[in-house]
């Protein structure tokens, strides 16, 4: 018989359950109990009464859940999450290594006073350089704790100081050390073989001939100069303008622009030849759902943008992105095979005929599609 929650994503439960599951008053253990709430939290209907549920949840059961490292990914994100965050769970949370890196970065740089010691008294926080650099641009940090965190990072051999400002932003400081590393190299923009930017230029404009090969900012102008003598497209000279004017940038200016900046900007930074950059591009709070859709089919893009839409959960939430994503031929094998169980009948069969993609991605849809089918009653 399929578990509860297999039930409440299938819409398979009556409302009246629904509405004693939000409370917690199913006689089901604490841990599924606990997984079927945090699904909850995202019901129109029974939101608000589940996160008070979970507010309130017995903390041995809810301690037992943070230190377990197969708990459910979902319950460990939300008990993670900085706005949900109870003290008591956090020192479980912090050494418990399903709970992402990313993750402690965020209630770091956030942390509030209460939790600051809880932080500083990890094992796990003194040995990750970049959970130390989101602490240092905590602003609620104290004097000694200050010097305390500086002498962790000089015993990991980082920089005493990370990124900081007003505008610095929580993967700026993370990431400081990637930044600073990529300072001073030219600019690139990974391409392909083929149109450019949709610029209808030929990347042997740019650069030798070869997938994953860069533009490199010495030979820009001379596109630049090509493009004045040739184009006379408003739309292309404007984005080729972009690209000139963002070559100037360095490359922490670039990482803020992916963040901050426009769409259009965006669609350039998602290419940039700094892994930093392009990743920095999915971190951006004005990102759309059309966007991501757009970039998971992209092959002129490093493998790790692709890898990062996949590990983000509100991006696995848009079928369509699940669906572009295996479909790209430049997607990982390891990253597109785990995703084939949320396709559809139809595009299994799609995917089970298309050329492009591996061998072995196309002979698991094709395995997948035919079980599927079976179940389903079809011939």
């Amino acid at each position: 018989m399929p578990r509860m929650i297999e039930l409440m994503r299938q819409s398979a439960v009556p409302a009246n359950l629904m509405r004693a599951a939000a409370r917690g008053a199913l006689a089901l253990p604490p841990a599924e109990m606990i997984e079927i709430l945090v699904q909850l939290t995202e019901n129109s209907v029974f939101a608000e009464q589940a996160r008070m549920t979970l507010a309130g949840w017995d903390e041995s059961s809810s301690l037992a859940v943070a230190s377990d490292s197969q708990a459910a990914p979902a319950v460990l994100d939300y008990l993670s999450k900085p706005e949900n965050l109870r003290p008591s769970l956090l020192p479980a949370l912090l050494e418990n290594p399903a709970v992402a890196e990313s993750r402690l970065v965020d209630i770091a740089y956030s942390a509030s006073r209460e939790i600051i010691p809880i932080l500083l008294a990890s094992p796990r926080v003194q040995t990750t350089a970049s959970v130390l650099h989101a602490l240092a641009g905590n602003h609620r940090l104290e004097g000694s704790e200050d010097q305390r965190v500086r002498e962790m990072l000089a015993r990991l051999g980082e920089p005493e100081k990370p990124i900081q400002g007003e505008d610095t932003t929580p993967y700026e400081v993370a990431h400081a050390a990637e930044i600073a590393a990529e300072e001073g190299k030219p600019f690139a923009l990974v391409t392909l073989t083929g149109d450019l930017l949709g610029l209808g230029f030929e990347d042997s404009d740019l650069a030798p001939s070869a997938e994953g090969a860069v533009a490199t900012l010495e030979v820009l102008p001379a596109l630049e100069a090509k493009a004045a003598q040739a184009i006379a497209d408003p739309v292309v000279q404007e984005r080729l303008s972009a690209i000139f004017r963002i070559a100037k940038l360095t490359v922490g200016q670039r990482v803020q622009l992916a963040m901050k900046g426009n769409r259009e900007e965006r669609f350039i930074l998602v290419r940039d030849g700094a892994k930093v950059v392009s990743l920095a591009v999915l971190e951006s709070p004005k990102l759309t759902e059309s966007e991501v859709e757009f970039f998971a089919s992209l092959r002129n893009v490093q493998e790790g943008v692709l890898r990062g839409i996949a590990t983000k959960r509100r991006f696995m939430k848009v079928y369509t992105v699940i669906r572009t994503l295996v479909n790209n031929p430049r997607t990982p094998l390891d990253v597109t095979l785990p995703l084939l169980a949320h396709l559809l009948l139809n595009d299994l069969k799609g995917l089970s005929v298309n050329k492009n993609v591996n061998d072995t991605l196309r002979k698991m849809a094709t395995k997948l599609y035919n079980q599927k089918k079976v179940a389903a009653g079809i011939r």
